[in-house]
C-alpha cells in the first residue's frame, strides 16, 4: 500500500501537521531536530509527497507556464532547452502549451495557467499587431500579476512583466549593410506574416540599410509567406517567376532559407555563383546545410535562460534585457557574379 503523510507521523514520533510544514517548506518553520526526523522518517518509508496536496499548501507554487507558438519550431525549441535548464536548477515544472500563432488560443491559455495558479508565465515569440487582443491579454496579465503571480516575455515589446528583447532590428540592419556591401543590388527579401511584429522589426532593420545605401527595394522583391521550410521554399519561386535578375535573396528565419535554397536547386539556380542566400537565427541547421548558410545569430538558449530567471526573480520592478545579435558568414553569402 502507499506509504502516507501519517504513516511518515508516527514514524518520525511527530504529528501529521509538523510532517506537512516540513514537506510543504512552510512559512511555519519546524525546529532542525525534528525537521531532521521528518526527513530521515521520509527517507526510510519512501514517502512520496501528493502533488496536488502541496500545490493547495505552498504559497510557492512549483510550476511555471509557458506559452510558444509551436515547440517543434526549431526556434522556440532553442528557448525552449533554455527555459528547461534554468528551470531544473530551481527545480520547477514547465508546463508548455503550443497557441500555433492564434491570439485566442493565446489568451485561453494564459486564463488556464492563472487558474492552475502557476507560479509564473512565459510568452516566447512574436507579438501580433492587434491592437484589441494585446489591450485584451495586458489585462489578464495584469490581474495575474496583481494576484502575485510573475510574467516574462521573450519578442514582445507592448506586454507588461519583465522582457528579454532579441536584437532584431539591428541584427538586420548590420546584415543588409554587409550585403549590399559586397555589391548586391537585385535583392529579393522573403519575409514573414505581416501580422507578427518580428516580421516588422527585421524588415525595419533591412530597410534602414536599404534606404542608407541608396538602393531601392521595390514591392515586386518583397514577398510574405510563412516562418516555414515550405514558405520559403514557395516564396523563392515566386520570387524568380517575377525578378529572374536577383542576385541575393534575404530570408527572415533560417527555415525560410532552406526552403529557398531547395527551390533554387530544382530550378539549377546555383549557390552562391548565381544567387546569394541569407537566413536568421543561427539554428543547428544553419551549419549542416550545402552550403552553409549565412545569417544572424541569436542566443536562443541563453533568451530562454534568462527570461526564466526573470520570472523566477522577486524583485518588485519589471525590467527589460536585451539580447544582442551577430552576423555569422558563411558559404551562402559572396559578391554578385555579374
Amino acid at each position: 500500500m502507499a506509504v502516507t503523510l501519517a504513516d511518515v507521523a508516527r514514524l518520525a514520533g511527530v504529528s501529521p501537521a509538523t510532517v506537512s510544514r516540513v514537506i510543504n517548506d512552510s512559512a511555519k518553520k519546524v525546529n532542525e531536530e525534528l525537521r531532521e526526523r521528518v526527513l530521515a522518517a521520509v527517507a526510510q518509508l519512501h514517502y512520496v509527497p501528493n502533488a496536488h496536496a502541496q500545490n493547495v499548501a505552498r504559497p510557492r507554487k512549483s510550476a511555471v507556464g509557458v506559452i510558444v507558438h509551436d515547440v517543434s519550431d526549431p526556434y522556440f525549441a532553442e528557448i525552449t532547452r533554455g527555459l528547461q535548464r534554468q528551470a531544473g536548477a530551481h527545480d520547477r515544472l514547465l508546463v508548455i502549451c503550443n497557441s500555433y500563432r492564434e491570439p485566442e488560443r493565446e489568451l485561453a491559455y494564459v486564463a488556464l495557467l492563472r487558474a492552475q495558479q502557476v507560479h509564473a508565465l512565459i510568452l516566447a515569440g512574436s507579438g501580433y499587431h492587434d491592437d484589441l487582443f494585446t489591450e485584451r491579454l495586458n489585462a489578464e496579465l495584469n490581474a495575474y500579476q496583481q494576484a502575485g503571480g510573475r510574467v516574462a516575455v521573450i519578442g514582445r515589446h507592448r506586454l507588461v512583466g519583465s522582457a528579454v528583447l532579441p536584437g532584431n532590428e539591428t541584427g538586420a540592419y548590420e546584415l543588409g549593410v554587409r550585403v549590399l556591401g559586397l555589391g548586391h543590388r537585385e535583392v529579393g527579401v522573403i519575409a514573414g506574416p505581416r501580422y507578427l511584429t518580428t516580421t516588422t522589426d527585421r524588415l525595419t532593420g533591412f530597410r534602414r540599410a536599404f534606404d542608407e545605401a541608396g538602393v531601392a527595394l521595390p514591392p515586386a522583391r518583397l514577398v510574405y509567406s510563412d516562418f516555414t521550410r515550405d514558405g520559403g521554399a514557395v516564396a523563392a519561386s515566386a520570387l524568380l517567376d517575377t525578378e529572374p535578375g536577383i542576385t541575393a535573396l534575404i530570408t527572415l528565419n533560417d527555415s525560410m532559407a532552406v526552403g529557398a535554397m531547395a527551390a533554387l536547386r530544382e530550378r539549377g539556380v546555383r549557390v552562391p555563383e548565381d544567387v546569394s542566400v541569407t537566413g536568421f537565427d543561427d539554428m543547428p541547421i544553419a551549419r549542416d546545410v550545402t552550403p552553409a548558410l549565412t545569417t544572424v545569430r541569436l542566443p536562443l538558449v541563453e533568451m530562454g535562460v534568462r527570461a526564466m530567471a526573470l520570472a523566477l526573480d522577486d524583485g518588485p520592478t519589471p525590467h527589460a534585457e536585451h539580447a544582442e545579435a551577430t552576423l555569422t558568414w558563411r558559404a551562402s553569402c559572396v559578391p554578385p557574379s555579374r
